[in-house]
């Protein structure tokens, strides 16, 4: 294949071509005008003078090709990861010029990159995610729709089942359904933190009543169960009050599912925690609880998708307060906050 030459080359060939030509001419010319003169001599002086102008050509064209290859070695630092030379020489204005814009595109190409690389990560662990909820939403969902369905096509095709068992099948496809509408109040309330829509609507509340009415409502699902409350007559909070009723049945829930012991909630005039004697989390697991859709094999604790905490995390933090766990393999566990420091709040109601 043809190779391309070189600056140098391809500048000098035309040079000593034009040089060449020149001699000719200038020999024919001579011979016509000045038959009797020694051409010869003349001759040889055009050529010596011709032959040092091409090497002045020659080194010039070797300076600028220098320059040139200086420039191409910006091209190549682009691929490298080194620094381009702004600070190089160059014997023009034009090529100073085309050094620093250079420069300043190589700089906007490598954040270019830097910013799709970026980009690019962000999309995978967004993909990861979205594979993350799909998964845990349909393994959510399973066991309530399967036992739905299996009751169902039982009450279906048993026509003759005694009261007794069709009122507690019938009871059996209520839980369920009940489970299926607290997930997905789970899953739109967690939507709510995640598009920051959600907003604190701060009132004056007895927090020790809220408890007791939150312990109300979960001793209806779990009827064989004790929750004992250890506080003073009356603790007044100022906070949402929604929200923390939420907060209150996520732990005191949580302690029900996974402890078969007295639960215990201990409130004072800074703090509420809720106490189990249950199964416990193992000290690498701590941390990671709170995450959402965050799930473990460890004695089946999924915490509901991984929500729970993870929902109570955010309102404490909009609140200011910060969810705090202890907790020990096989001996229990204790979530809580400190609310001795005022709520942060955006709406307060009247």
């Amino acid at each position: 294949m043809f190779e391309k030459p070189k600056l140098t080359e391809y500048i000098l060939a035309r040079v000593v071509s034009i040089a060449i030509f020149i001699i000719i001419i200038a020999g024919i010319f001579a011979s016509i005008v000045f038959p009797e003169r020694y051409i010869v001599l003349d001759l040889s002086l055009l050529t010596i003078a011709l032959t040092i102008l091409i090497y002045a050509v020659y080194l010039m064209i070797e300076r600028l090709e220098l320059k040139l290859n200086r420039i191409n070695r910006h091209l190549v630092e682009l691929t490298d990861n080194s620094d381009p030379d702004n600070h190089t020489f160059f014997f023009t204005r034009e090529f100073e010029n085309i050094n620093q814009n250079l420069i300043e595109i190589l700089k906007q190409a490598r954040k270019r990159y830097s910013d799709k690389q970026k980009y690019n990560l962000k999309l995978k662990i967004k993909n990861q995610q979205r594979s993350d909820i799909l998964a845990a939403i349909a393994h959510e969902f399973r066991n309530p729709i399967s036992s739905i369905m299996g009751y169902s096509q039982t009450l279906i095709e048993d026509e003759m089942i005694a009261p007794p068992l069709k009122k507690k099948f019938l009871q059996k496809i209520y839980n369920n359904s009940t489970k299926i509408e607290e997930i997905l109040s789970r899953l739109l309330l967690w939507n709510h933190f995640e598009s920051g829509q959600m907003q604190l609507q701060i009132s004056h509340f007895d927090l020790l009543k809220l408890t007791q009415d939150a312990i109300t409502q979960l001793q209806e699902k779990y009827k064989e169960r004790e929750v004992a409350i250890e506080a003073p007559q009356s603790i007044k909070m100022r906070a949402d009050r929604t929200m923390i009723e939420i907060v209150l049945k996520n732990l005191i829930e949580n302690a029900l599912k996974y402890s078969k012991d007295k639960v215990e909630v201990r409130i004072d005039n800074a703090s509420i925690f809720v106490i189990d004697q249950g199964i416990g989390i193992s000290p690498t697991k701590i941390k990671k609880v709170t995450k959402k859709f965050y799930r473990t094999g460890d004695h089946d604790w999924d915490n509901s998708m991984g929500l729970g905490l993870s929902i109570v995390k955010n309102i404490l933090k909009m609140h200011g307060w910060k969810l705090q766990i202890q907790s020990q393999e096989d001996r229990g566990s204790k979530f809580g906050f400190d609310f001795s420091t005022p709520a942060l709040y955006e709406k307060e109601k009247p």
